[in-house]
């Protein structure tokens, strides 16, 4: 395999630079408060909150993951994420504007500006530590093992740990020198390139002489690898490779219609939160926020994914020797491969705005959580502007340095508990879309929610043979149950609390008319079954984008069409909606 050229290491140079430069030009204005540093003035347009929503989820090791879905199940193992449109499409038309409109910092304030009392106070602090600090360098840690893999392939010639730690230095700089204005510009233009890479890569592999010789990919490949939905069966048949995505109704519906509201994962939490809160909260006004939210999901589900899955696709081809537990590498292999002088450096360059993007959204993300949630809320409440901003920059190096101590000295041995975090989610939406929708939530319930799933997987690990998804089924209904019970056996947040939150956000719903009825001259938000019918259209808009784009590529204009109709049905619908209504419905 050629090595890299002085040109290739021109390219990823001048794409260090640019990082740096944008971190400089916008140090100045972040360093003005807390509000310039972590939610960027909330003077940002949709389309840059929106797309920096999207690089942030475009991680060093997401392209890695679609090939290694693509290799065991075809196109069909990409519904594994798929189901996640449903809760995507949720927080656009339900919960974009309310964010926008609470006017807080972090979406852990929302906590105490919903809730009421200590159990407020102590939910708040442990989600800023637990949150902010040790979930997230896990996070971190596994987009840096992510890219240590990424240079050992294209870099043998660099000591991997040493580059990572430069670039992790790099990020906590700019990031920490410019807050959230300078990483969103960063994750505008590295969005920009990555995606640039990434289709130039797709188009090179399908111009390969393995694929060109057999008549392009859809014969140089089984036919299945090119079916978009997976099959429903009544008894799977286990085979981890060679087969396309096969699953019973039972796990089809855990998926499709579980998971996606029930369960929390980062970066996609239902009702929004996260990373994705602040970003819509840093938008210009709550249309901003609807609008970037929209693009967001647009974007991260029916226009990134179909480069990596071509590259999948043909990594199969160009590489069929791989074993199975190294054909994610398929796509880095690829790169390596067929790529000449120049475009090299660009993918690196690409993978390198993708890990960086993401890598410095967590850290300006998890800094608010202990800055704003945790040192301004209960060490020092009432130091200068200036004092919050150095202590920003001073927590932003600590979990960097925290972040590499777990990526090379115990990431390995935190791996089971890591999946076992995530499966131990199942149940906690439910409190964080209802709290905005019904009055009788307190934060015992917020709290219960979080450690009942732990609870009911410890049970069914234990005592049962009971496997996931279909564990799934379970582990929600005890979550759920449990958190009804103690809802009702504890008292309800004070009704000063309650009036204010009201207030604040006119959230609306026949589940508040208890508090709203004693607000009779405050405003509320209405229209719901206008929210439905949006939330149902915005799915069939994102799917038909979707799979329209699929037949496109794979030379099916007739189908494409079809999709393509429905989406232009599905946007008319939400459009003529919004104009109806009118955008002013969306204030600032």
């Amino acid at each position: 395999m050629e090595q890299l050229t002085n040109l290739d290491f021109s390219i990823i140079a001048g794409y260090l630079v640019l990082t740096l430069l944008i971190g400089l030009f916008f140090s100045k204005r972040a360093s003005k408060n807390v509000g310039e540093f972590f939610l960027s003035g909330r003077q940002l347009p949709w389309w840059i909150a929106g797309t920096g929503m999207v690089a942030t989820t475009f991680a060093a090791d997401t392209p890695l993951a679609v090939t290694g879905l693509v290799a065991k199940h075809g196109i069909a193992g990409n519904w594994l994420w798929w189901t996640f449109v449903s809760g995507g499409m949720l927080t656009v038309f339900f919960f974009a504007r309310l964010w926008r409109r609470a006017n807080i910092l972090t979406d852990l304030e929302f906590i105490e500006l919903r809730y009421s009392g200590r159990p407020a106070q102590f939910l708040r602090g442990f989600k800023a530590m637990y949150f902010g600090l040790f979930i997230n360098a896990v996070i971190i840690g596994w987009v840096n093992l992510a890219m240590y893999k990424i240079i050992k392939i294209m870099l043998p010639e660099l000591n991997p740990e040493l580059t990572i730690t430069a670039c992790v230095l790099l990020t906590t700089f700019y990031s920490g020198l410019s807050g959230l204005w300078g990483v969103t510009i960063a994750d505008t233009v590295q969005f920009v390139i990555s995606t640039a890479g990434c289709i130039v890569l797709a188009v090179l592999a399908l111009q390969a002489p393995e694929i060109s010789q057999a008549g392009g990919i859809t014969n140089a490949l089984p036919e299945w690898m090119f079916d978009f939905f997976p099959a429903i069966t009544s008894s799977p048949s286990g085979e981890e490779f060679g087969s396309t995505l096969e699953l019973t109704f039972a796990s089809f519906a855990a998926f499709a219609f579980i998971q996606w509201w029930a369960s929390w994962y980062p970066g996609s939490e239902p009702g929004g939160g996260g990373y994705i809160a602040q970003r819509m909260m840093s938008a210009k006004d709550e249309k901003h926020s609807f609008l970037a939210t929209l693009w967001f999901i647009i974007a991260h589900y029916c226009l990134r994914p179909w480069p990596w899955i071509i590259v999948g696709l043909a990594s199969l081809v160009l590489f069929p020797d791989l074993p199975a537990d190294q054909k994610e590498d398929g796509f880095v292999y690829v790169m390596q491969t067929i790529l000449p002088p120049g475009l090299k450096g660009l993918l690196i360059a690409a993978f390198l705005a993708a890990y960086m993007s993401t890598l410095s959204t967590h850290l300006n993300w998890g800094t608010s959580y202990l800055v704003n949630d945790l040192y301004k809320r209960f060490v020092k409440t009432d130091a200068s502007s200036k004092h919050y901003v150095m202590i920003s920059k001073l927590f932003t190096a600590c979990i960097a340095v925290f972040a590499l101590f777990i990526t090379f000295y115990v990431l390995e041995t935190i791996t089971g508990a890591w999946e076992f975090i995530i499966q131990c989610g199942a149940g906690t939406g439910f409190v964080l879309i209802l709290r905005w929708y019904w009055w009788r939530l307190n934060a015992w319930s917020e709290i219960v929610s979080m450690i009942a799933p732990f609870a009911a997987y410890t049970w069914i690990i234990l005592f049962t043979g009971i496997t996931f998804p279909y564990s799934m089924y379970f582990i929600v209904f005890f979550t759920i149950a449990a958190t009804l019970l103690v809802t009702y056996a504890t008292p309800a947040t004070d009704e000063k609390q309650l009036r204010t939150f009201y207030s604040t956000t006119r959230v609306g719903g026949i589940l508040w008319k208890k508090v709203s009825d004693r607000l009779p001259g405050t405003e509320s938000d209405r229209g719901f079954l206008r929210l439905f019918a949006d939330w149902a259209a915005g799915i069939i808009l994102v799917y038909s984008i979707l799979f329209g784009t699929g037949k496109l590529i794979f030379g099916d204009p007739l189908q494409a069409a079809f999709y393509f109709g429905a989406a232009l049905f599905a946007g008319t619908f939400i459009y003529t909606g919004l104009n109806r209504r009118g955008w002013n419905s969306l204030r600032q």
